[in-house]
């Protein structure tokens, strides 16, 4: 493999090669990098109703216990 791009033009390897690859992987690396991002999203979500709901639990087991009446 490397001598077949060892007698080519520097702009072949370096910008025609990559530009084809783009264009023929192009749909499958944005349908990856979408599937990442919404899916770190979803986790970011997860976290901030979890971490709320346990706040919310806390407050509510703080004032009911302090009024002694459970």
């Amino acid at each position: 493999m490397r001598e077949i791009f060892a007698g080519l033009p520097w702009w072949v390897k370096w910008i025609a090669v990559p530009v084809i690859a783009l264009v023929v992987f192009g749909g499958l690396i944005a349908s990856v990098v979408g599937f990442v991002i919404g899916l770190l999203f979803k986790l970011l979500v997860f976290v901030a109703l979890v971490g709320g709901l346990i706040y919310i639990v806390r407050k509510f087991m703080a004032g009911s216990s302090s009024r002694g009446d459970w």
